[in-house]
């Protein structure tokens, strides 16, 4: 069994602290905004703002826990806690999107006068306040699927925001009301295409399939280039969590050898897979002439 780690970046959980008490300002300002004015959209964007600090919550406690050390009745560890806060988050995207949309489609069909004043003053703040979250978990959303999920949820709500100011424009200047309807729709749409695309993203980590960057038969001829190397069979791919890509295999040794030479045999795979495919978890079942019914690649075991 091998095990290469290779050096990290380390995630900054305090920035999600920072980012969770900036966007419980936005949604306090943005609710009363949203009650004064009667703006549906800013009503919307401090729902999903709301949304955004339960999600943030739940990604710091899955990264705390995911920081516990492995014991003998959690092997593992938490390592997949952020899995699970990524899987969370990207459905609660999917989901305020849906209620968006049914309430802009009400709103729609009987319009009422908004107070676009405040409207784009709430606006304003939102885009710096998010904006600013955003930049705090940029860096760490490049190397970690829950602080991705985190950093879409206030990259949506930025970008809502801007949204909504461009509505409190029209609005102001041209009393185009329907205008927030619209938006809010445009703003739902966009939350189901990034939340829909982060579900499948975790959703197939979680069910443990191979990364999308992992060509089996291309590991398996480079594996099989390896002098002393027979056969590699029973293969599993998985990531375990952003940090670690884990494989498992048989593998035939064409003599009957020496510990001490399996083991440079597996130095040589462990390199193999490192540089090329990024696997830096191996464990390895070294067999010599055993008789099974299959040698497949991938066996349903």
């Amino acid at each position: 069994m091998g095990h290469n780690h290779s050096h990290k970046h380390e995630v900054q959980g305090k920035n999600l602290v920072y980012s969770i008490l900036l966007n419980l300002l936005i949604t306090v300002a943005q609710l009363v905004g949203g009650i004064i004015s009667g703006s549906l959209a800013l009503l919307s964007d401090a729902l999903h703002n709301f949304s955004d600090v339960l999600s943030l919550l739940f990604s710091l406690i899955a990264h705390r826990l995911s920081r516990k050390k492995a014991s003998i009745n959690n092997t593992f560890g938490f390592k997949r806690a952020e899995l699970i806060a990524a899987f969370v988050n990207a459905a609660t995207l999917v989901i305020v999107a849906f209620f968006l949309i049914y309430g802009a489609i009400e709103r729609f069909f009987a319009p009422h006068y908004i107070e676009p004043g405040l409207v784009i003053w709430m606006a304003l703040l939102g885009i710096i306040v998010n904006g600013l979250s955003a930049v705090l978990l940029q860096k760490d959303a490049e190397h970690n699927i829950n602080m991705k999920s985190a950093y879409l949820h206030l990259l949506t709500d930025m970008m809502a925001s801007i949204a909504v100011l461009v509505g409190g424009l029209l609005m102001k200047f041209y009393a185009w009301f329907w205008v927030d309807s619209v938006l809010t729709i445009a703003i739902a749409v966009y939350l189901i295409v990034v939340g829909v695309k982060l579900l499948l993203e975790s959703t197939k980590m979680l069910m443990l399939f191979t990364p999308d960057h992992i060509d089996i038969k291309e590991l398996v001829r480079e594996v099989h280039k390896i002098e002393g190397v027979g056969k590699l069979h029973h293969i599993h791919v998985w990531h375990l969590n952003d940090e670690e890509l884990h494989l498992e295999a048989h593998l035939d040794c064409l003599k009957d050898i020496k510990m001490s030479e399996f083991n440079e045999i597996l130095h040589q795979i462990e390199k193999v897979l490192l540089e090329k495919f990024h696997i830096n978890h191996i464990n390895i079942q070294p067999e010599y002439n055993k008789e099974e019914a299959t040698k497949d690649f991938i066996v349903q075991d």
